[in-house]
C-alpha cells in the first residue's frame, strides 16, 4: 500500500487517511483519522521535523534503542467501520505483533519508511476502485515520492462519493463472521 494523502472531509471537517494499492487493482482504502493523526501523518509525508520528537518519532526512536526492526504495518481487520492494525516488529527474541490504530501505524510508517501492507478482505470489503484514466495519468511518472502524497492522480471527490455511499448502505450484519 502507499499513502496517497490525508484529506479533510467537510462539512463534517473530518480528516480521512487514503492509502492505495501498489499494484493490482489500485484500490484506495478510506480510512476516518483524528486531527492530531492526520497531523503527524502529514508532518512525516512532508518530511517535517519537529525541534522536540513527537509521540510518533517517539515509537520510531525507542524501537530504535530497543534494537527492534519495524519490518511493516498491516491493516489487519475491519469491524463495523473500525479498522485495525499491528506493527509487525523484528526483535532479538523473534518476530513480534503489536496492536496499533491504523493512524498510528501509518505515522510510523511514514516515518521509519517501512512497507504498509493491508490484508485482501479488507480490501474486498472496504476499498474502492478508482477511475482507470485518473490512476493511468500518475503511473507514467511516479518515482515513488511527492506524486503519492499530493493525491495528483487520484479524483478525490469520486472517492469520496463512494465511500459515503459506501457508508451510508452499510449495515451490522454486513460485517457478521
Amino acid at each position: 500500500m502507499e499513502v496517497v494523502g490525508v484529506r479533510m472531509e467537510m462539512p463534517g471537517r473530518t480528516h480521512l487517511l487514503l492509502l492505495r494499492e501498489s499494484s493490482g487493482l489500485r484500490r484506495v482504502l478510506p480510512i476516518y483519522i483524528g486531527d492530531p493523526e492526520a497531523d503527524s501523518i502529514q508532518k512525516g509525508l512532508d518530511g517535517r521535523t519537529p525541534p522536540r520528537p513527537l509521540t510518533h518519532d517517539l515509537v520510531v526512536d525507542l524501537l530504535g534503542a530497543l534494537g527492534a526492526d519495524l519490518e511493516s504495518i498491516v491493516i489487519t481487520d475491519v469491524d463495523e467501520g473500525v479498522f485495525l492494525a499491528e506493527l509487525r516488529l523484528r526483535t532479538r527474541s523473534g518476530s513480534v505483533s503489536v496492536s496499533v490504530r491504523p493512524s498510528d501505524a501509518v505515522a510510523v510508517a511514514v516515518r521509519s519508511g517501512c512497507a504498509i501492507w493491508c490484508e485482501t478482505d479488507v480490501l474486498d470489503s472496504a476499498g474502492r476502485i478508482v477511475n482507470e484514466q485518473d490512476d493511468e495519468q500518475g503511473d507514467d511518472d511516479d518515482d515513488g515520492d511527492d506524486d503519492a502524497a499530493s493525491g495528483s492522480d487520484v479524483d478525490v471527490d469520486e472517492i469520496m462519493g463512494e465511500f459515503r455511499d459506501f457508508i451510508e448502505g452499510i449495515k451490522p450484519e454486513d460485517f457478521a463472521p
